[in-house]
């Protein structure tokens, strides 16, 4: 069930869905920008992260900027027997995977499980996807490189 969300705790969504200020009190200035309290702010961010709506709030690395610009996104078939989510757990478990998803086979497309993994240069995400098949057995994969990034942004469900 979608939740209902007052005027005010969307003001203070749209401005903590953006960048946090570079000062000590961020909260309250998302507070001041929404025009309320930083308890207010506060209770209303942990009760969202309470209730499993907010999965967590942290700080997003630019990955070009800090010496990891190779990625590779990465396209794996695993049979219904091979237990996909299973695998899917030990792949997610890795510091260099930051998405794992399952998705939908079509008949020109058997791929049901997607890796990105990121890494300094493009070795090391080859050195990922062996260690994958590896650790997991499971042989049948595609790399899918980008080509050039369009965009790359956070989602507002806010507005400003």
């Amino acid at each position: 069930m979608a939740i209902k969300f007052s005027e005010q705790e969307e003001r203070i969504l749209a401005h903590a869905g953006g960048n946090l200020t570079k000062s000590a009190t961020p909260f309250a200035d998302i507070a001041e920008k929404a025009g309320t309290d930083e308890a207010t702010v506060l209770e209303l961010l942990n009760r969202l992260k309470d209730e499993r709506i907010i999965r967590r709030f942290g700080a997003t690395l630019r990955h070009q900027k800090a010496g990891y610009g190779a990625n590779a996104m990465v396209a794996w078939c695993v049979k219904e027997e091979e237990n996909p989510e299973k695998i899917g757990e030990i792949m997610a478990s890795r510091p260099e995977i930051s998405h794992c998803y399952i998705r939908r086979t079509y008949p020109q497309w058997k791929y049901n499980l997607y890796t990105m993994i990121h890494g300094k240069g493009p070795d090391d995400c080859k050195k990922v996807v062996q260690e994958l098949i590896r650790e997991t057995g499971i042989e049948d994969y595609c790399i899918l490189r980008s080509l050039k990034e369009l965009k790359k942004t956070s989602m507002k469900y806010f507005q400003e």
